[in-house]
């Protein structure tokens, strides 16, 4: 009657546990993607309720932000926007949270042509002082660590184009 079990013999178990090895090797060599975070600021010599009300509107990042051509609200709740950059791509993003009160919303990207996954942000505007006010873009997303440094690269250049432009055209 022939066994339920097979008996490795003659240099088999070392076989299989080398493929083991093997393939834990190939699994680990596929990298899950890495944690990252990412924050800007600038301060505005403009009041915090100015402020809001110049970059709070979800879809006001059109107006201010340099690199958007156009931005589109879907009209449902919560909303997505739609942006298309000057150079032809595009960010579809969900309204995940507003706060007015705290002058801050946060959305998350559905598609975007940037190497990153998870990608959440909040946008917030919070008093300095008289008259000054910080305006802080932060992120955080999943990335394959070989792609970290692009990814990181394009978002800082995102929020800092987009930050020092809040602050050109509230100061002027």
């Amino acid at each position: 009657m022939p066994s339920k079990h097979t008996r490795l013999g003659g240099g088999g178990f070392a076989r299989a546990a080398g493929s083991l090895w093997a393939l834990t090797a190939i699994a680990l060599s596929a990298c899950p993607a890495t944690a990252e975070t990412l924050s800007r600021s600038v301060d505005v010599h403009a009041s915090p309720q100015a402020v809001w009300s110049a970059i709070g509107p979800f879809c006001a990042i059109g107006a201010w932000h340099p690199a958007i051509a156009s931005c589109a609200l879907d009209g449902k709740t919560p909303p997505t926007r739609t942006l298309a950059t000057k150079d032809h791509a595009t960010f579809v993003e969900l309204h995940t949270a507003r706060n007015d009160a705290r002058r801050a919303y946060s959305y998350t990207f559905l598609s975007s042509p940037l190497p990153v996954t998870h990608y959440t942000s909040t946008l917030a505007v919070t008093r300095k002082g008289d008259g000054v006010s910080t305006v802080t873009w932060t992120g955080g997303y999943a990335v394959k660590p070989e792609q970290a440094q692009q990814a990181n690269a394009a978002l800082a250049g995102i929020y800092e184009s987009g930050l020092a432009a809040i602050k050109a055209r509230l100061e002027r």
